[in-house]
């Protein structure tokens, strides 16, 4: 009997799971004594891959900081957030759908970009960190692509995910992601009747990268942040490259037009602050920086977003990393109407 700390569901070809006292314990179905399992399962890879589970979060990143609770199950709930065509929006309903969610991020960031993997990403080919154990995981899932799993069994294809975490669950644990680049504690402080709810590891498979699945993602999004009672969405957003001088025009185009206003303001920690005032604001094509900005930070701006003070380089992931600030109250109106003041537009 082998005990598993739990951070997603462990898939077995052959094997019983139970939870015992905050921990998944397997029983191997014998024959003989030795225990039946599919063809190749002994490889150091598989072996990795499945027995690895979601690291929990660390004790806490300070002496003052909250300890770490047990990991937060996923809703599990049938419910449809939205739908076109074959595509559904809808929150991860079990650990093995947020396996499946790790292995889409780690085929665009690690495989499809420059995100530089480490020795256990290599061999689980997943993109996982402990704040996956307590987020929530909206996901888009087409029911036109089938691919079988470890029973044989046809499961719809997953081709979108966004991370969500909402104040109150990383109050209970070691806060927010983002507050590793940028110092949001001092914004949630001076608005303690606000809700505030971060987005990330945002990303989509590119032959779906188009205008269904991304507004099906966004739809997911509103619907999610009506039902808690959402009132500000913040959140890193990446453009690809490490270099802020080959950047400048890009940097300095969110510095001049959409900067956050002081009261939204919220500057890069000190030891990885990166100046984006690099070019002054007549010297800026903002016809060719605007089109060179990705199209995740574009749709942000769009939304009604602003930008934090100061970039910060993810060496990681290849990428420079802005702040995005979004009010709910500062919303454009022409989405909330598209998407509809209840999310209605696509819901089934």
């Amino acid at each position: 009997m082998t005990k598993v700390q739990p951070t997603m569901a462990i898939q077995r070809a052959n094997g019983l799971l139970a939870v015992k006292n905050g921990w998944i314990v397997t029983h191997g179905i014998q024959k003989g004594g030795v225990s039946i399992v599919r063809q190749g399962i002994f490889s150091p890879r598989e072996l990795v891959r499945k027995f690895t589970p979601i690291m929990r979060p660390a004790a806490a990143t300070s002496s003052a900081g909250p300890p770490a609770h047990a990991i937060r199950t996923p809703v599990k709930t049938g419910e449809t957030l939205g739908r076109i065509g074959s595509l559904e929006v809808r929150m991860a309903r079990n650990f093995k759908e947020i396996k499946k969610a790790q292995r889409l991020r780690y085929e665009v960031f690690y495989e499809e970009m420059s995100a530089i993997a480490n020795s256990n990403t290599l061999a689980t080919r997943r993109d996982a960190d402990p704040f996956d154990a307590y987020c929530d995981h909206l996901l888009v899932v087409d029911h036109a692509s089938l691919k079988r799993n470890k029973l044989g069994r046809l499961k719809p294809e997953i081709v979108g995910t966004y991370r969500i975490l909402r104040q109150e669950i990383a109050d209970q644990h070691n806060g927010f992601y983002t507050a590793g680049e940028y110092d949001i504690q001092k914004l949630i402080d001076a608005n303690p009747a606000k809700r505030f709810m971060e987005l990330g590891r945002s990303c989509v498979l590119k032959p779906f990268r188009n205008k269904k699945t991304v507004e099906l993602l966004w739809h997911g999004i509103w619907s999610y942040v009506l039902r808690n009672k959402i009132d500000v969405m913040l959140g890193c957003a990446s453009i690809e490259g490490t270099n802020p001088e080959e950047l400048a025009s890009q940097l300095s185009f969110l510095h001049h037009n959409v900067c956050a206003p002081q009261e939204w303001r919220v500057r890069a920690v000190e030891d990885k602050y990166v100046e984006m005032n690099r070019l002054p604001k007549d010297q800026i094509n903002s016809k060719d920086a605007l089109r060179a900005l990705p199209p995740l930070v574009k749709g942000y701006l769009r939304l009604g977003a602003f930008i934090g003070d100061g970039a910060v380089v993810d060496h990681q992931f290849g990428t420079t990393d802005v702040l995005i600030i979004l009010p709910v109250s500062e919303l454009n109106t022409r989405y909330v109407n598209y998407y509809g003041a209840d999310a209605g537009r696509y819901a089934s």
